[in-house]
């Protein structure tokens, strides 16, 4: 019997020190992301604008340009640009980032701790639509939404254009198998 209940004593030592470090690093997450809660009515005021990458810009110019892509490399390559601003094809499975229970937990609550410190700070202007209105971040927010758009189109797009030039992954779907072992 004492051999059996050593090594669930192990773990359940382990796992109280995993939460630890869980916990820790929430309150790490929340500390980092505090100043940006904080000042969110920065945002409202257009004095602070959200980032729009160059590739997603591009893509909102022109979402079927085909320019120096004729080469599987090359899509692939225009879609790792995309991904990288966009984050992950609804086709490609989420990444396995080994995160624990008590990680995902802690991520949650710092999550939720700094969207309350944003409602708060954005609750006090008053007409804050109208504030939006006037300072021009509501049509800067709507061009960042335009663009996010515009990206994911232009991936959909490529992914198609490397389905038909009968490309492997990732110049066209997850799931997708060329005929004859495909292009690379």
């Amino acid at each position: 019997m004492r051999k059996t209940l050593f090594p669930v004593l192990i773990a359940a030592a382990l796992a109280g020190c995993n939460a630890g470090d869980s916990a820790m690093d929430g309150a790490r997450q929340f500390g980092a992301g505090v100043g940006a809660a904080a000042t969110a009515p920065l945002d409202d005021l257009n004095l602070r604008r959200e980032y729009i990458p160059t590739v997603l810009l591009q893509a909102e110019a022109n979402p079927y340009d085909l320019r120096n892509l004729n080469h599987c490399a090359t899509i692939g390559a225009e879609i790792a640009r995309l991904n990288e601003a966009l984050g992950p094809d609804s086709d490609e499975p989420p990444a396995p980032d080994g995160s624990f229970l008590s990680e995902r937990a802690a991520d949650a609550a710092a999550n939720a701790a700094l969207d309350a410190i944003r409602d708060a700070t954005t609750d006090f202007i008053p007409g804050r639509s109208w504030v939006r209105q006037l300072s021009g971040a509501e049509q800067h927010s709507r061009h960042v939404q335009s663009a996010i758009e515009a990206g994911r189109l232009r991936r959909a797009f490529l992914k198609g254009t490397g389905m038909q030039r009968n490309c492997a992954p990732p110049a066209a779907p997850a799931w997708f198998r060329p005929r004859g072992g495909g292009q690379r």
